[in-house]
């Protein structure tokens, strides 16, 4: 490693690695480092994204892809299961190929890429981030940069160490756990997501088919549900409600934001990328395809930012601006209707099935859902027609 770059960025992730790509192609010499000792591993996360969304931002290889579902089989706390396919082809990825793949891109683009490089701090002059502190083989490494980004998850530490405000309230935080379970029998055409309060209040669990015998099956609760009973709890009761006969291949368990974007996400010399930003979906926690949105754009923001020799907060905020115009404005009318959503009763969710079931798959679209609730609860017009003012 040299003693200065352009830009570091901190943490492997897809976020990371699309910033690092795109600051490599726009002329500028990166390092990105991960603390683990490959990247991909290890793998917290359900693995499943939309295959529009994920074609839109990089060729799709063949080896990224587990299994490719044709749809979703929403499945309400009184049992009565609604197939959606309106929403097109989804994947539940190989992460480790697919998160060490893209890292990869990001070295053919001229990043220098650098494991078990464990960041300990920052570099701070003048109120300005200007490097990191590393613990790299033994040795310690002060290195310098003209931009920082940090993709570094949920609760960043990058962040925090620059005085951003990073922490999640409990009511925007999903406590997950997932199993990867084989010797089951189910639908392995679909995913398939469980309501209920029984199940995962204020979340859902799921089941992401890696085969015909295997899937990734897992829950969210929201952290103020999870200090009246873990996660964990609720898995092992529905695993053997639903899968008494599995055996059980891994057992993985973390946190996602449900939470708005940073309202601050940039500083003197450093951005925020991914879950660090709390870029994930409010509603669902996916956070792949919006943290490699975030990342492209963190990446050419930077490279624009260190050839003005201008990297000031001010200068950075364009990622911010361009972040809100990309996915921003919708993942904020998202976690809106998350807080409501999260009001829903278990009744309420069964009657919504229920007037579901009279409409064609292929018309059961998000939106279609969404108004199906509305008009089965009408006093949310008008909390929703405020998301619209």
């Amino acid at each position: 490693m040299k003693d200065h770059y352009d830009v570091i960025v901190v943490g492997g992730g897809p976020g990371g690695s699309w910033a690092a790509k795109y600051a490599a192609e726009n002329g500028m010499s990166v390092l990105l480092l991960e603390k683990d000792r490959e990247i991909g591993l290890p793998v917290r996360c359900a693995e499943g994204l939309s295959e529009i969304g994920l074609r839109r931002l990089v060729k799709v290889q063949d080896r990224w892809i587990a299994h490719r579902a044709k749809g979703a089989r929403l499945v309400a706390p009184d049992g009565t299961s609604i197939l959606s396919t309106a929403e097109g082809m989804g994947f539940v990825l190989h992460r480790k190929i697919f998160d060490a793949d893209l890292a990869a891109l990001a070295s053919s683009a001229g990043a220098e890429v650098v494991t078990k490089a464990y960041v300990h701090g920052l570099l701070l002059e003048g109120g300005t981030v200007q490097g990191v502190t590393v613990q790299y083989m033994g040795q310690q490494y002060r290195i310098r940069a003209s931009v920082v980004i940090g993709a570094d998850g949920t609760e960043s530490r990058v962040g925090r160490w620059a005085g951003l405000q990073t922490h999640l309230p409990l009511k925007d935080i999903e406590t997950c756990v997932q199993m990867t379970l084989t010797n089951i029998d189910f639908d392995a055409d679909n995913v398939h997501l469980f309501f209920g309060r029984n199940i995962a209040p204020e979340g859902y669990a799921w089941v992401f088919p890696k085969g015909l015998k295997t899937a990734n099956v897992g829950l969210g609760v929201s952290g103020k549900e999870a200090k009246k009973k873990k996660p964990i709890t609720y898995l092992q009761e529905f695993v053997k409600r639903e899968f008494p006969d599995a055996a059980i291949l891994t057992t993985v368990a973390g946190s996602v934001s449900s939470a708005p974007f940073l309202k601050k996400a940039v500083t003197n010399g450093l951005i925020l990328v991914g879950d660090a930003a709390h870029q994930a979906n409010p509603i669902t926690g996916g956070g792949i395809l919006c943290a490699m949105i975030a990342g492209k754009i963190a990446g050419e923001v930077a490279a624009e930012a260190v050839q003005k020799g201008d990297v000031s907060q001010t200068q950075l905020a364009v990622y911010e601006k361009r972040w809100h115009q990309a996915e921003g404005k919708r993942n904020g009318l998202i976690y809106k209707i998350k807080e409501i959503v999260n009001t829903f009763t278990d009744n309420d969710l069964n009657q919504i099935a229920h007037t579901l079931k009279g409409i064609p798959p292929e018309k059961r679209s998000v939106f279609r859902i969404l108004k199906t609730a509305i008009l089965k609860h009408p006093t949310l017009i008008l909390e929703l027609s405020k998301l619209f003012t």
